[in-house]
């Protein structure tokens, strides 16, 4: 993975590099990274000569409050929860439980956003953080295409070292003093351990046989899984090219 300065952005990287069965993943195809709201001029230019789309995957109320304007790219608003994030704060859900909430409420966007992910142009996805509907949304996707295991649960977990420790330590200190009885927001917030990713994915595995089987449960088609593969994976020498 690279990490990119994007000014005004924090959490952005490319994913490409990555070992895949058949090849690599591209660099310059998928990108990551939390919310655009705080892009300067310079930021933005940086965006639009890397970024061809945008997939937002926040809900109505934080596109309110933080909305996102960047003339260029084609952006698609695609919110994965059903309600409100404050919700889920409110219930004090863990991480394991939020993200099997996104597998089992959120199947048919989570296969949106791939498929835009699929035309094979340049695409940022991002949410408020980048960690949790990213997360998701980026494992899944580059473990349709075989991605490496080990290096997809490293690119998750490394969100956590990618936010600004200052924002991390405001937002623990807010939580905990809304939600004093709370056992799991703070790491909600800000935390993303990567036994959580692994376990994501070896759920998904157990329960669909596998990444790919879980899109394709949720509508994706195999000519669409197909150009998935073409779009993210990068042939190398002496490799076999599975698209």
């Amino acid at each position: 993975m690279t990490i990119l300065d994007v000014e005004g952005v924090n959490n952005v990287r490319d994913v490409g590099g990555m070992p895949a069965a058949g090849g690599r993943i591209r660099s310059g195809v998928l990108l990551r990274s939390g919310q655009l709201a705080g892009v300067t001029s310079a930021g933005a230019d940086a965006l639009r000569t890397r970024v061809r789309h945008i997939v937002d995957l926040r809900d109505g109320e934080e596109v309110a409050a933080e909305p996102t304007d960047i003339p260029g790219p084609d952006t698609t608003h695609l919110p994965l929860f059903l309600g409100s994030v404050r919700s889920f704060f409110e219930a004090d859900t863990s991480l394991e439980d939020l993200y099997v909430h996104l597998l089992e409420e959120s199947g048919e966007r989570l296969v949106a956003a791939i498929r835009i992910i699929a035309m094979g142009e340049s695409t940022l996805v991002h949410c408020t953080v980048g960690k949790d509907r990213t997360g998701v949304t980026v494992a899944l996707a580059l473990a349709a295409v075989e991605a490496d295991r080990e290096a997809i649960i490293a690119d998750y977990a490394l969100t956590e070292s990618q936010l600004p420790v200052e924002r991390s330590r405001r937002i623990a200190a807010y939580i905990r003093a809304q939600h004093p009885e709370a056992v799991h927001a703070v790491a909600l917030a800000t935390e993303s351990p990567a036994a959580v990713m692994r376990s994501l994915l070896e759920r998904v595995d157990g329960r669909w046989g596998s990444a790919a089987d879980y899109l394709r449960a949720n509508g994706m088609r195999a000519e669409e899984l197909a150009a998935l593969h073409t779009a993210l994976v990068e042939p190398i020498e002496g490799t076999v090219d599975k698209g």
